[in-house]
Order: structure tokens, then sequence, then C-alpha cells
């Protein structure tokens, strides 16, 4: 890469670093980029970092994703955002033939799973129509550009009778819970993550969680896109969220 450019990439990387800081969220093509590289720049430190903010409740919330699954053994399941594999790793355990998928290289280059992996962008899937028993994704969904297109894709590349489990960060709902998870993942793990790895991703991701609609959005637009029995559960007194359907 040129000098010119490559000082040019290191300002505008440095300038959306400043805006997460400034408590500014990205949209559109501005927010594809910025949670690419973003997660490039945390892959390193990604799960050491996840399960000491945790507490490591991130291994039981992934457990409980590929248990409402609920498919055959031997299924094809395409894990999106799948990040550093540990989706993938309890997909293996449950018996089924995971395939991953991510934008972030720095990501897949962390994938220990062993999974056949791809990157791409998970809103325009380089797959036939229902080719997929069931598809997960992990604490992605308010990441995405266009929520409702990426259900539509979802809908496409999963057979009838096949299934989706989507997990992501929530909203307390007894309010002791909430008050108490608002200081810990708004003041205090951006400190941990600016220790431990970056400090402007760990600002962002904790209010990253606006872009998420209200859960009976989420079961509408399901729906809509061509999913029945659409469920929404809360995880951990409503930390995370857990979503399970059916294609029609």
């Amino acid at each position: 890469m040129p000098l010119s450019r490559s000082l040019k990439h290191v300002a505008d990387t440095t300038q959306k670093r400043k805006k997460w800081d400034r408590n500014d969220l990205p949209n559109g093509v501005e927010k594809v980029e910025a949670v690419r590289e973003m997660f490039d720049a945390i892959a390193p430190r990604y799960d050491f970092v996840n399960r000491l903010m945790t507490f490591r409740l991130d291994t039981r919330w992934r457990k409980k994703t590929v248990a409402a699954l609920n498919l055959p053994r031997g299924s094809r399941v395409l894990d999106l955002a799948s990040g550093t594999g540990d989706l993938c790793i309890e997909l293996k355990r449950n018996g089924y033939q995971p395939i991953s998928m991510d934008l972030s290289y720095g990501m897949l280059s962390a994938d220990r799973s062993g999974a056949p992996r791809t990157q791409v962008d998970i809103l325009r899937l380089p797959i036939p129509n229902s080719c997929v028993d069931g598809i997960t994704c992990g604490f992605a969904l308010r990441n995405l550009e266009n929520l409702q297109m990426f259900f539509i894709e979802l809908a496409r590349a999963t057979r009838r009778g096949g299934r989706i489990a989507l997990l992501d960060v929530g909203v307390p709902t007894n309010p002791f819970i909430r008050f108490g998870n608002k200081i810990y993942f708004g003041r205090i793990v951006p400190i941990i993550g600016g220790l431990l790895s970056d400090r402007a991703a760990y600002k962002y991701l904790p209010r990253s969680v606006a872009y998420l609609p209200k859960p009976d959005a989420l079961i509408t637009m399901l729906k809509q896109c061509g999913f029945s029995d659409a469920e929404h559960k809360n995880l951990s007194g409503g930390l995370t969220q857990l979503i399970v359907a059916t294609r029609n």
C-alpha cells in the first residue's frame, strides 16, 4: 500500500475511533466498515475479554442457543457473524455440521473450531436457496446495517422446517438488574476493554444495544419474513435475549 494511502487509512480509522468515543453510533455503509474494523482490532483477545467480562456466562448462553435449534444430528448449520468459532464448537459437540461465516477476517483468522469458514457480508450469503437446516447468530444483530434484510436472507437460505436461533444482548426487565447492568456494561466494561484490548470498541459495544428493536418488533419482523412460532426468551434476567423460530 502506498504511503499516502496507508496514512489516509490510519487517519480514517483514528477518526472512526474518536467518533465511537464521542458516543456517536454509525449507520449505513459507515457502520459496516466501522464494525468490520472494530472486530478485526479486538479479535486477538476477544475470547479472553468475553469470558472475563461475562464471568463465563457467555458459554452458558451459547449452549442454550444451540440446544434451542432442536434439529436432528448431522444437520447442516450456518453460524453467521461466527467470530472466533465458539458457537461452531458447541454445534459440533451437539452433532451438527457447522459452517462459519463472518465479515471480519481478523475474527475468522482466530477461529479455532475447525469448521469450514468464509469471509462474507452476511446480508448477502453466497449460497443457494433452502440449502441449510439451521442458522445460528451470536451477539451480532445490533451490528447489522439492515436487520430486515438479514431476516429475509435467513428465510431464503433455510429449508422449510429448518430452525434459527439468534442470541444477542438484552435489556433486563428487573429495574435493579437493569440499573446494575447499566453501570457495569456502560462504565466498567469499557475500562476493562481499554486495559486488555481496545477502549473505543468496548465503549461502543454496550451502547450498540440501542440499535435493537423491541422484542415484539423482532418477532413480528421474523414472522413477516417467513418464520413461524417465533419465540423470544430472556436469559439471565434479560442480560441477553434468545430468539428462535421455524421456517414456514
